[in-house]
């Protein structure tokens, strides 16, 4: 999947079924999708950024990375 905010949510939900989860940099995925920019053309880039042989993964991050990154922009915000 592609590792953007809500994956880590399902990441936490896949990983509780008992399977394994590979999140995918958005930057990888971003650099195949075809224009426009629709379901099915982001999910061919997907997988063509799963199936390239020098692919990285991002871990899924806990529930306190996850609640942590979304104080920083709000933080940041209130202090501006």
């Amino acid at each position: 999947m592609d590792a953007c905010g809500g994956t880590h949510h399902w990441g936490h939900e896949i990983v509780d079924v008992g399977h394994e989860c590979n999140l995918i940099p958005p930057v990888y995925v971003k650099s195949l999708v075809r224009k426009p920019k629709y379901v099915s053309n982001e999910a061919t880039a997907t997988m063509d950024a799963a199936q390239r042989p020098t692919k990285r993964f991002v871990a899924v991050n806990s529930e306190t990375a996850q609640s942590d990154a979304t104080l920083f922009p709000a933080r940041a915000l209130f202090v501006r």
